[in-house]
């Protein structure tokens, strides 16, 4: 069957998935991927989900840690019909030998992204920044100008929520911005993040990098009981987003004269959501994942099902606490009503508090 038509019985496939499933209301879903191949120094392949239609993408690579930001540009591809599809891309001269290495794809237009990281030589690999356990047997006078690479910042733009006057207005806090950059504000419904939300005013960052700013509560969105908002930069790919409850509330701005019985209401921190990736596969037998921004000391159900079921209602595999929160991992094993499939989604989903995290993975035997 050649490429043109497996494509198009792939699509079919995918319109008709809503009327089968019988979904009802289409969710917004953001553009993503998982790592599928690498060969050592050569090459790394990535299986991308929801993907928009028709926008040209870049795809990025830096050290591990980094997202990728403003790495090294190794390819360029067309998301055409959008989806799910396969892009196989060469690993960078500059870090053939490390260790991990970051990957980032984004759009020329239209602000969508993702990144991910992979392993790229799990024995013997080499990491940013290290040095020699012994000393050498000579030494070496110090270099009379500074090294030409420095490590990159970890600062990045974030800010918290200051008061909401319901359903008008919201004041933010913003601290570690990049100096006289212009964002777009953009608010949308909760877990949306604010990405490709309604346009709620526009702001020039200040030269300290931190800056108090109102904005005018959408409409649309004035009966929500949480909005996501976001800051977007017009240009160099800066952004920064948070939630807040609509109901009017200030942040305290001094301490009370005496200790309170009880803690005074702060702002919500900025969301962290839940999100997995997969580090090893036996086929029919077992899974293992990888997770980060876990919350603490909560009891995730482990369940998988068919592909595109996104794990919803799935098969029962196992149970996993997160202890301290944060990173997690765990291996799971594959149910027998579901060996023999090619692909398998798996999901995690918290007993309580709403937390939620899903993947699939191919069901063959990964090598280590």
């Amino acid at each position: 069957m050649n490429k043109r038509r497996f494509f198009a019985l792939f699509l079919a496939i995918a319109l008709l998935l809503p009327t089968i499933i019988g979904v009802s209301k289409a969710s917004a879903a953001y553009p993503s991927f998982t790592i599928a191949e690498v060969k050592t120094d050569e090459t790394v392949t990535i299986l991308t989900q929801d993907m928009p239609k028709n926008l040209e993408f870049k795809v990025l690579m830096g050290e591990y840690n980094t997202k990728a930001k403003d790495g090294i540009e190794v390819a360029r591809f067309n998301s055409a019909e959008g989806g799910s599809f396969q892009v196989t891309v060469n690993i960078a001269d500059a870090l053939k030998g490390r260790a991990q290495i970051s990957i980032r794809i984004e759009s020329l237009t239209g602000g969508y992204y993702y990144y991910n990281w992979f392993w790229n030589k799990k024995d013997g690999g080499t990491w940013p920044g290290t040095t020699p356990t012994t000393p050498p047997t000579t030494q070496t006078p110090a270099p009379t100008t500074a090294p030409t690479q420095v490590p990159p910042s970890n600062v990045v733009p974030t800010f918290s929520i200051k008061s909401v006057d319901g359903g008008k207005t919201v004041t933010i806090l913003a601290k570690d911005f990049p100096k006289g950059v212009e964002f777009t504000a953009l608010m949308g419904k909760m877990w949306t993040r604010g990405i490709n939300g309604i346009e709620s005013g526009q702001i020039t960052s200040s030269d300290t990098g931190a800056f108090e700013a109102t904005f005018n509560i959408p409409a649309e969105l004035a009966n929500e009981k949480q909005i996501a908002i976001r800051l977007q930069a017009k240009t160099g790919g800066w952004y920064a987003f948070n939630w807040f409850w609509n109901s009017t509330a200030t942040a305290p701005t001094q301490a009370p004269t005496q200790a309170p019985t009880q803690a005074p209401t702060q702002a919500p921190p900025a969301v962290k959501y839940p999100s997995f990736s997969i580090v090893a596969v036996e086929k029919d037998n077992t899974v293992s994942i990888e997770g980060k921004n876990f919350p603490a000391s909560t009891e995730f159900i482990v369940r998988m099902g068919k592909m595109w079921t996104l794990g919803i209602n799935g098969i029962e595999a196992g149970t996993l606490n997160t202890g301290a929160g944060g990173d997690v991992n765990g291996t799971f094993n594959i149910p027998a009503a579901l060996a023999g499939l090619s692909q398998i989604s798996i999901r995690l989903e918290a007993k309580t508090g709403g937390w939620y995290a899903y993947n699939w993975f191919w069901n063959n035997t990964t090598s280590k």
